[in-house]
């Protein structure tokens, strides 16, 4: 409990990290100064009035209710109070001022420049345009669960899952990343195939410089995406892990692993635990980081393509997720609800 209360108080200083990023786009943009004397408003309205994308103003106006800086009590509706004008809308009359001090945050310039124009264009950044560095965090942030609980805590819960790849089977891993969950589950069953799909060129040289280092001869990488996957029952097991939710065309990533995987197959699917009204969102303490989180990266990267779904951080719920499995073709969706803070795992068959 004592090392949980610590993690908590360390992810808080990494939601001011990511707020401050939230708080120079509002500043930049004039979101602050367009509430200002407006009273409750939706994004829609906001959007009508700045001439920005309504879906991303939504994703933005929520971190700032989460964070306490703008009023909202449904996560629709929301005010910017006098007391958050005189401190977030730069005046000639006001001692209090702090926006102007957000930079932000330590992205980068150019990441900051084009984030502003996603507002206006309505098109997000893939993570290979946030540069290399974004792999680089992304396997640094979820390397230790896939080296410390993939193998020994989430396998074990599918069924026949285990037994199945220790004799032998074909895997593929979409969204793969920079490859240490498909490197761990190749040194654990060395009798099956594992393939790892990302479209992420930083991320697949770093998967395959560690294949390289490393004595796996069990693995391979692709630079493709989940349409890529064969248009025939290849797999016995596929996995989408923290990804899924970032994928511009999600539905037809998962129609594709649905052809891809044999009749007796079994997809597993690892996401951000979330709740469908702003009320059960509520219970997360890090709600902040992960609405602008979602700004910064994965909503971002869900609207980098034209028609992108645009799901976010906390966009797939399990509701969502079962219904968008069925409508791929899927007809078993089980629940793994792990111990896992910030995850939920779903076991789904054809």
């Amino acid at each position: 409990m004592k090392s949980a209360l610590f993690a908590l108080q360390v992810w808080k200083y990494k939601e001011g990290e990511v707020l401050s990023l939230m708080i120079h786009l509002g500043d930049r943009l004039g979101l602050y100064q367009a509430m200002v004397g407006q009273g409750p408003m939706t994004a829609a309205a906001l959007a009508a009035s700045t001439g920005l994308h309504e879906r991303w103003l939504l994703e933005w106006l929520r971190s700032q209710a989460a964070a306490s800086l703008i009023d909202t009590v449904d996560g629709e509706v929301f005010e910017l109070s006098p007391e958050a004008a005189t401190v977030l809308v730069e005046a000639s009359d006001s001692l209090w001022f702090a926006a102007g001090a957000f930079q932000g945050g330590v992205a980068a310039p150019d990441v900051v420049n084009r984030l502003a124009d996603a507002f206006r264009t309505g098109i997000g950044l893939a993570y290979d345009d946030l540069g290399p560095s974004a792999a680089h965090t992304v396997e640094r942030m979820l390397g230790p669960w896939s080296r410390l609980a993939l193998v020994p805590v989430v396998l074990p819960a599918l069924d026949g899952v285990v037994a199945r790849l220790e004799r032998g089977a074909r895997v593929a891993d979409v969204g793969c990343g920079s490859g240490v969950a498909l490197l761990t589950m190749a040194d654990a069953f060395p009798n099956t195939r594992f393939e790892g799909y990302d479209p992420s060129e930083h991320a697949i040289a770093r998967a395959r410089a560690k294949l390289e280092e490393g004595s796996q001869s069990n693995v391979v990488f692709h630079l493709a995406g989940a349409v890529d996957l064969p248009a025939e029952p290849s797999y016995d097991f596929v996995l989408t892990l923290d990804c899924l939710h970032d994928m511009p065309h999600p539905a037809e990533a998962l129609a594709a692993i649905r052809r891809s995987l044999h009749a007796d197959g079994t997809l597993l699917i690892k996401d951000i635990r979330s709740g469908v009204t702003w009320d059960e969102n509520q219970r997360n303490p890090l709600l902040a980081m992960m609405y602008g989180t979602s700004v910064a990266t994965c909503m971002s990267s869900a609207l980098s393509e034209p028609g992108g779904a645009g799901l976010g951080t906390l966009g797939l719920h399990r509701e969502l997720a079962q219904q968008m499995c069925r409508e791929a073709g899927f007809t078993q969706f089980t629940l793994h609800d792990l111990d896992d803070p910030a995850n939920l795992y779903y076991e789904v068959r054809p």
